[in-house]
């Protein structure tokens, strides 16, 4: 089902007529692109040369982004007569990252794709993408790698190289129904974790009618767990691809903390909550606050009928959360299509361009730059909590990305399921998911 043509200007939507866009999850619908993958490199277009690029890209939310995708696409056609880059949906992240390891193996990759920035390592040891720095140094383009946000390229970067650009990024934050924070007389959102629990407790209704709080805990719960962690001063990741700190004291402090919310604090409902459960939930009045994405931002202001508040993630020792969602991979294929790839990544991570794809969805814009436009100025006047996310990637830090990533992610995520549901104690739980990673890593050095 393929959109009609028309440029980026015509097809833009102020974020205030966005129809609905959930937050990030595997279970978004959009119509795919029809239109094939066209063979070869080079092609003719009114007597010039055309580069020929297939670009493949994930919906992480739900409503119309495909669409928008493709609109945007067709906008950079538009406007570059001599490459013809051809989008094609592929699902989710994990079913778009499987197509894409798929193609690699048979020889036949996209040119560019849209994958999760925590795919860095997977991609580089398969060999199957280009350093951007390479490619940005012989067009002379140096100075706009440097143009990105410093927290997003925590996952962008490795031995020393840059292996991908932010493209739809983001960060977890804390909505809040204002309407519901001034019945309960509570003037301003939780600061820190004591003030979550005891904000939380005034909102929750013993009935289960109403809770104070939702954080989704199945599917990527180790995204979901790891504010916590960062927050109480340790990060389950450093610097290093091959290491994990599940059972850090701090860390298992912080899932302890994670798992008395619903248990202890009966705050949230039991069990494990579905990514987009949540934002339903908060829409229609049944939980007073949610951690979800920032890319939910959009669907959340068109579907709420009350006052929406968008707050940092409550602290511990520190403000803190992980940065997510998706970059933008340039694949190796052949000198032409990879220069033309770069100017693809360029344009779609112009200022301007960086700034309406904010604006559209509440992915945070990739660079400063894009806020300092007349656009992003005129929204965030009439859209402030548009800005959180932005302002909270001062204290962000880099999300888990390892050797083996999505395997290494997993062990963390059934870890902190197991604590959820009583399985394992905390302790135990991370113990465990410890000898894991540390037997999938052991084969990679430092």
């Amino acid at each position: 089902m393929g959109i009609k043509r028309a440029t980026w200007r015509a097809v833009a939507l102020s974020a205030a007529t966005v129809v609905a866009l959930a937050g990030c999850g595997g279970g978004a619908t959009a119509p795919a692109n029809q239109a094939g993958n066209t063979a070869g490199g080079g092609g003719t277009q009114g007597g010039g040369t055309v580069t020929n690029l297939t670009f493949d890209f994930p919906v992480a939310v739900s409503g119309p982004i495909a669409q928008k995708v493709q609109a945007l696409v067709q906008a950079f056609n538009d406007s570059h007569p001599n490459i013809k880059v051809t989008a094609n949906f592929t699902g989710d992240y994990t079913s778009t990252m499987t197509k894409v390891q798929t193609a690699f193996k048979a020889g036949s990759p996209p040119d560019v794709a849209v994958l999760l920035s925590t795919d860095l390592f997977t991609l580089k040891d398969m060999g199957a993408i280009v350093p951007v720095d390479d490619l940005a140094s012989q067009a002379g383009a140096t100075d706009w790698l440097q143009s990105f946000y410093p927290a997003f390229m925590k996952n962008s970067q490795a031995d020393g190289k840059t292996w991908s650009v932010p493209f739809q990024r983001s960060t977890l934050v804390l909505y809040y129904n204002k309407d519901l924070f001034q019945k309960a007389g509570i003037s301003q959102p939780p600061q820190t974790w004591d003030e979550l629990v005891a904000d939380a407790q005034k909102l929750t209704k013993p009935d289960g009618s109403q809770w104070g709080l939702e954080i989704p805990t199945s599917g990527l719960t180790y995204w979901e767990f790891q504010p916590f962690a960062i927050e109480n001063g340790k990060n389950v990741v450093g610097d290093a691809a091959n290491k994990v700190y599940f059972d850090d004291p701090k860390v298992v402090e912080a899932l302890q903390f994670f798992v008395d919310l619903p248990n202890k604090y009966k705050v949230e409902p039991k069990g494990l909550i579905n990514w987009a459960t949540a934002p339903t939930d908060f829409t229609t009045g049944k939980a007073a606050m949610i951690y979800h994405s920032s890319g939910s931002l959009a669907n959340i202001l068109q579907q709420a009928k009350f006052n929406v508040g968008v707050a940092f993630l409550p602290k511990k020792e520190q403000f803190g959360t992980p940065t997510g969602g998706g970059n933008l991979y340039i694949f190796k294929t052949t000198p032409e299509k990879e220069k033309a790839a770069l100017t693809f990544a360029q344009w779609l991570t112009s200022p301007d361009n960086a700034a309406k794809w904010s604006m559209e969805t509440g992915y945070i814009a990739v660079t400063p730059k894009a806020y300092d436009t007349q656009a992003m100025k005129d929204y965030l006047a009439k859209t402030p909590q548009g800005a959180v996310a932005r302002d909270q990637l001062q204290y962000a830090d880099k999300e888990l990305a390892t050797h083996e990533g999505q395997q290494v992610q997993q062990i963390l995520s059934t870890a902190c399921q197991e604590a959820l549901t009583g399985k394992k104690t905390p302790e135990q739980a991370l113990k465990d998911a410890q000898q894991k990673a540390d037997q999938l890593l052991s084969k990679y050095s430092s």
